[in-house]
Order: C-alpha cells, then structure tokens, then sequence
C-alpha cells in the first residue's frame, strides 16, 4: 500500500512538472483524438462499401436484374481513403508536436532543474555520491521520463479514447456479438497490469546498478593510469561484469514479464477473431439480427483495432514501471537539503582577520572530527595548519569556505558570523590553491583568468611570471593561447599546479589558503614559489597547510592540529624548544631527508 501510494504521488508529481507545456500537450491531445475519429469511421465505411457490393453481386449471381450507384460507390472509395489519409497525417503531425516538442522541453526543463540544484547542494552530497551516479540521473533516468510524458496521450487518447469508442460502435452494430468480443477485455487488462507491476521492482535494480556501472566506468577512465600502474585491468574488468551480470539478469526478468503481457493480448484478440467469424457467420447466414456481410466486416476490423490501444495501454503499464524507478531516483536528488544561504550579514570587510569560537564538526555524527576548536588569526598574519594524516588540517579550510557549515560554535570573518552571509560574498574575498588541481577544457589563459575574467593581458603575464610559469607557457607553440585538453594531459602535474597558483594571484583577495600548494613541484621550484609567495603574503592572511614542515618555518603562527583538537600552538622555534608533537613530526622528516 505504502509503495503504490508512492507511486501515485510520482506519477501526479510528473504530471505536474508537464504544465509548463499544457498548451502543446493540449494540441497533441486535439491531433491525437482526430486520428482516432478518422479511424474509427473506417470500418463503418468499408461496412457500406462491403454491403453495397454484396446487394449487388448476389442478385446478379442468382441471374436476378440489380442496380449498382456508382456515384455513391465512388464517394464512400474517395472518403475512405480521405479518413485513411487524414489519420495517418494527424498521427505524424502528433507524433512530431511529441517528438520534437513535449519530450526535449519536458527533458531539457528537468536537466535545468537538476543542473540548477547540484549547484545548491551542500559539498557533503557531492562528496558521498559517485559522479557516474549523478550523471545516470541526468541522462538516462531523465530519458525514460521523457519517454513517458511522450508516450502518455498514446495511451490516454489512441489507447483508452479508441478502446471505448470501439466497444460503443460494436455494441450499436450488435450488442450480442459485441459482448462476445468484449468478455475477454477486462480479463486481458487486468492480467496486463498485475504482470506488469510484478516488474517494476526489476526495473529498478536495473536503474539502481546502471547508476553503479556509470560510476565504476567513470572511476576506471578517471584513474587510468593507477590502474594500469598496479596491473588491475582485471580486477576492473570482474567488477564491471559483476556489475553487468546483476543488471542483465533484472532486465531479463522485468523484460520477461513486460514482453509476455502483449503475447496475452494477442491471444485475446485471436480468440475474438474466432468468436466473430463463426457467431457472425451463424447471423448471417440465418438472417438473425439484422447481421450482413458488411456488420461482419466492421467487427472484424474494430476486433483487430482492439491490437493496438489494448497493446498500448499494456505497454504504457510496463512503461510506467520503468518511469516510476527512474522518476523516484530523480526526485530524490531533486528533494535533496540544499545549502541553507542566509543574508542578515554582508560581505567581510576585506581585512583579513579570522575568528574560529568553539567549533564542533563531524563527517559522521557517530564520529566527531572536531571538538570546541578555537583559532584567533589577526589580519596580515601566516598561519600554518600541520599535523598527521586525517586529523582535521583541510576540515578547517573546509569550515572556514563554509563547504561545511558546524555542528556547533562559530566562525567569524572580520566579525561577522560566516554562517550568516551568502556564500558568493564569504568567497570573494578568499583565494585557494588546493593540493588537488583543477583546470577546465580551454586556453592556459583562460584558466589564469578564471577568478578574475575582466583582468588585463598584462595581469594575466604577470601572474603567469611571479608563478614561474610564464616562460613554460612562451615556450608552448601557441602560448597563452594554448588549448588544455579534456584530461588535461597535454602538461605536466607540477605545471598544472604552477597554473593554479598563478591564478591564486591573479585574483589578488585578502585571505589566501594554500593546501599543499608546492606538493605537485620539485625542490627548485619549490623554493623560487616560496620566495614569490613570501611576497604574495605580505599584508595578508594566510593559511598554509603542508606536510613538508620545511616550507612554513617562518610562519607567525604554526597549529599543530590532531583529531582535531589543537594540540600547540607557536612558532616554529617555539615549538621545537617545547620538543613535542610539532618537534616530533619535524624530526622524523628531517631524518628522512638526510
């Protein structure tokens, strides 16, 4: 009860997301019921046509005189093939409006949506969902829905419209003879949909590991080159057909069950075809009931018309399965919390100076991360964020760019509450250089540009130049114009990092983050970034979180940061007298340098 109670919730929730296409639904509807007019007064014209000739040949056949209107003959040839003509072309102008129109508006509506809504989910989503997943909801789930809004008018108009106006004209021809046929229609309809529900559960494992092969392929292409550095091309390969073998064997039972129901209406349309014939035949031939070679003829053609409103309302049943899977998934992620975005603050002042009071924050509610944690970083000053693996050095970056918003406590930018300003104005004064690098397809210029489109030619060079990476880019055939492929493999690692970072500078903001900012560099261009940073710095805050110690010796202010918790506090003479954590981390990583 529960599950078809949400299933009618999602098939009136797709309903209502076709209103911003009513209009075109409505004319879709008015072709659509002029085709069905069309051919249903078919049979009723090939009746007169059968039994005009039929009052002619057998008088002349039993050498009696008769009398044959050619006129009227002609008519009802000419407006037979008018209503042939007539429902062929109202369905292919039908079929265009649905095709070309209803479907991609319907479509292309629901991507923006999606599109729009990735852009206000909190990072805490896009973290925990693989990317293959996210991209199954916007193509093919979305796809199927389409499907359906197409398919809907088939099945309301050409399938349940037809199928009434046939049983209406049969009963008016023969009420006997129609009840013979019809008997078998609530059996076939009912037969239909309890064989087409059992299915849907099929359909949605289909959908559900569909999304999982959509993120193991991603994972595979993405980390190519790990996986062909470890030889793990077969540990892939048994997951992708682990994967393909659980998929395959859902859709060879939900397509089993689909694909039986049109067989069933078949064979009820068979056995009406035998019904007609030998009850019509009996009628006719003992004049009962008014029944005529012609009456004959219309039943047989309305019996198979039956075919195909019965076959479209069956098919529209196992359709509907499919679009209640993918719909679900869909409105899920629709559904899903959004960042919340308060404006009762404005955006910092631009000084610098960053306040964390009492933070508490977790990944995982089961395992807090982060416990009253309390920084005070006046304007102007470097801050480096070290400590092991794991214990909260990027959360704090993450906290402070309100990625993650706290459990508990605050965090204030120039004295204002972060939590109570938009993002876009919290961000705008930060610039980030992250371990993980991102470049976008498109010109090594633009990439520089990219926190700050309007920035001169000359801003741009002189980015490039205090980065060290203006005369790698020179020395590039097209230059600041050269175009960074998809995958971003046409440079090197350290020189994507060199890129980001002058980007960093480019943008030229009051707060700057640097995460591992030189991690991806060798030791001589470390230390020529580390002298332009020390430049960059000035007059500015900074939060620098490294591994390598060596690069924040002159930092104002170093936090040693574990579980969490900060564990010292100082200078990095301080900290060494002090011969504690900090002390330890940094002797372990001198002696492994000498």
């Amino acid at each position: 009860m529960k599950k078809g109670n949400t299933s009618g919730k999602t098939v009136l929730r797709i309903l209502k997301d076709t209103k911003p296409i009513a209009g075109w639904l409505v004319l879709g509807a008015f072709v659509s019921l002029i085709s069905v007019a069309l051919s249903l007064v078919t049979p009723e014209i090939l009746r007169a046509l059968s039994d005009r000739l039929y009052d002619y040949w057998e008088p002349a056949h039993l050498g009696q005189p008769a009398v044959f209107d050619k006129a009227k003959f002609g008519m009802e040839c000419v407006l037979l093939a008018a209503a042939y003509a007539g429902s062929s072309l109202a369905m292919i102008f039908e079929m265009l409006i649905m095709n070309n129109v209803v479907s991609r508006h319907f479509t292309c509506a629901i991507r923006i949506r999606m599109s729009d809504k990735i852009r206000r989910l909190p990072v805490r989503y896009i973290d925990q969902t693989p990317n293959g997943e996210i991209i199954s909801h916007m193509t093919d789930d979305v796809s199927v829905m389409g499907t359906t809004v197409h398919s809907f008018l088939e099945t309301l108009i050409s399938g349940v419209l037809k199928l009434a106006g046939i049983i209406v004209l049969i009963f008016m021809l023969n009420p006997i003879l129609a009840a013979a046929v019809v008997v078998l229609v609530p059996l076939s309809l009912f037969l239909s949909a309890k064989i087409a529900g059992r299915s849907e559960k099929y359909f949605a494992s289909v959908r559900k590991t569909n999304g999982k092969l959509y993120a193991l392929t991603e994972e595979t292409f993405t980390g190519f080159d790990t996986v062909k550095a470890f030889h793990q091309e077969k540990r892939q390969r048994e997951r992708q057909a682990a994967l393909c073998g659980d998929m395959r064997a859902a859709a060879q039972k939900g397509t089993f069950l689909a694909s039986i129901v049109q067989p069933i209406v078949a064979l009820t349309n068979n056995i009406a075809y035998i019904a007609i014939c030998i009850i019509g035949g009996i009628f006719a031939a003992n004049n009962l009931f008014g029944m005529s070679v012609g009456t004959i003829v219309a039943f047989v053609l309305y019996a198979r018309m039956f075919a195909g409103p019965l076959e479209s309302i069956a098919q529209g049943f196992s359709m509907l399965q499919q679009t209640i899977a993918s719909s679900e998934r869909v409105y899920k992620m629709l559904d899903e919390e959004e960042m919340t975005e308060a404006t009762e603050e404005t955006a910092p002042d631009g000084v610098g100076n960053v306040r964390f009071e009492n933070v508490d924050f977790s990944y995982d509610p089961k395992q807090p991360l982060i416990k009253g944690l309390t920084i005070n970083v006046r304007a102007g000053e470097k801050v480096a964020v070290v400590g092991p693996t794991g214990g909260g050095k990027t959360t704090i970056v993450n906290l402070l760019m309100r990625f993650y918003d706290v459990d508990g406590g605050r965090i204030l930018v120039d004295g204002k509450d972060v939590y109570r300003m938009p993002r876009s104005e919290l961000r705008s004064v930060f610039s980030m250089v992250l371990q993980d690098t991102w470049l976008f397809s498109g010109t090594i210029y633009d990439n520089i540009a990219y926190g700050r489109p309007d920035a001169t030619e000359e801003e741009v060079h002189e980015a490039a130049r205090r980065a060290h990476i203006d005369r790698f880019i020179r020395s590039l055939p097209d230059g600041y114009n050269t175009v960074i492929n998809e995958e971003t493999t046409n440079i090197s690692g350290g020189q994507k990092q060199l890129l980001t970072i002058a980007r960093a500078y480019l943008a030229n903001r009051p707060i700057l983050i640097l995460d591992e900012a030189t991690s991806n560099v060798d030791t001589r261009t470390e230390i020529l970034i580390q002298r332009t940073m020390d430049d960059l710095m000035k007059d500015r805050t900074s939060f620098v979180i490294a591994h390598r110690l060596s690069t924040i010796v002159d930092a104002d202010t170093i936090l040693v940061v574990n579980h969490g918790t900060i564990v010292e506090q100082g200078t990095h003479k301080e900290l060494l007298a002090k011969n504690g954590f900090y002390a330890e981390i940094y002797n372990s990583q001198y002696e492994l340098l000498n």
